[in-house]
């Protein structure tokens, strides 16, 4: 699955002048085998702020849930055009979700974060399960994740 992340590259080139380059990033996701049903996951970007950048995938597709992912419902207030193209199905438990795309050079190795959101439904929301700083370094480190998702890594 490949998408040019046009929300994030729009926002970002209003932040961040002459954004040069992009590069493709796979982000690599296993899911616990927790025993419940699919979760929705969202992937977003903040700065060194904290604050909301873009989003760049969400697993789930029916809106009545996104607001368990709350930190990003937070930060979007659940604006579902922030992620419009950008979703597919939720993850089954003990299964891996892999997504591909590109990210501009300019988020790396300056201060963005990329976090994930994690909810199951009739189960706790895990808002921030994953929080990763977005650096050329970190790329192909696996990162625990704190109650649904297994272990996490991006690179290319």
């Amino acid at each position: 699955m490949k998408t040019l992340l046009a929300a994030l590259a729009v926002t970002t080139a209003l932040t961040v002048p002459a954004i040069a380059t992009a590069r493709e990033v796979t982000l690599t996701t296993n899911v616990q085998n927790y025993g419940g049903d699919g979760a929705y996951l969202v992937y977003y970007v903040t700065d060194a702020k904290g604050a909301y950048v873009g989003s760049l995938w969400m697993a789930g597709g029916k809106a009545k849930y996104y607001s368990h992912l709350s930190d990003w419902y937070r930060a979007t207030g659940g604006d579902t055009a922030q992620i419009d193209g950008i979703s597919g199905a939720s993850v089954g438990a003990g299964r891996k979700l892999e997504v591909t795309l590109d990210l501009a050079d300019a988020l790396f190795d300056a201060g963005y974060e990329l976090h994930v959101d994690a909810a199951v439904e009739d189960m706790r929301d895990s808002p921030s399960e994953i929080v990763v700083p977005l650096t050329t370094t970190g790329a192909g480190t696996h990162v625990r994740g704190r109650r649904y998702i297994a272990d996490f890594t991006y690179g290319p």
